[in-house]
């Protein structure tokens, strides 16, 4: 059975990064190869050495530049990419050369709370001062419009009116912890059968 490399991109801590390295380091299938950053010093990067998994520092000029990314992922034979945290635009580039292979988590139940400048505890702010009773976690294919490709799987927590935004991220994240790596998987199963 042949082996599907997949990359996971990050901006940040990488609590998802790890999550999902350790959830596939036992698969048969599927394994990440690569985690891509465009900020050096985002913790996922050491999360993800540790787990000894190569790491890539790609600025946004580099992010941008297709001479630059295509052979880096070539490099790696990247079949699929992961979106946990990941905070610029993709480039059309990418998506054209990922068609439907590019999924991206949203600490929200898109649609509500997405787009420009809703990301991280900007999101949970929001959801507070909304006075939502309940939010979650989106995952869907990624496209050039932020946040508005087709929807894989939503999960959803109840919120109480005394939660804060931190209380609201870390139910948010809980959810992340249990279904995203499963998520994936499936994803990944009906694109590679």
């Amino acid at each position: 059975m042949e082996k599907i490399n997949f990359a996971i991109f990050v901006s940040g801590n990488g609590s998802n990064c790890e999550n999902l390295i350790k959830y596939f380091a036992t698969s048969e299938r599927y394994r990440c190869t690569l985690v891509v950053s465009n900020k050096p010093e985002a913790y996922a990067l050491t999360r993800a050495k540790n787990l000894g998994v190569a790491t890539a520092v790609t600025p946004k000029a580099d992010l941008n530049n297709e001479a630059v990314m295509m052979p880096l992922l070539q490099q790696y034979d990247i079949r699929f990419i992961v979106l946990a945290g990941f905070l610029p635009l993709v480039p059309n580039f990418l998506i054209d050369a990922y068609p439907r292979r590019i999924v991206n988590i949203h600490p929200a139940l898109l649609p509500k709370y997405g787009g420009k400048g809703m990301w991280g505890h900007h999101v949970h702010e929001a959801v507070k001062a909304a006075g939502e009773t309940e939010t979650g976690m989106t995952v869907h294919y990624v496209t050039p419009v932020c946040d508005s490709g087709e929807m894989i799987a939503q999960y959803k927590v109840a919120l109480s009116p005394t939660d804060t935004a931190e209380d609201i991220a870390e139910k948010e994240h809980q959810l992340e912890m249990k279904y995203f790596p499963k998520v994936v998987e499936q994803v990944l199963n009906q694109t590679f059968g």
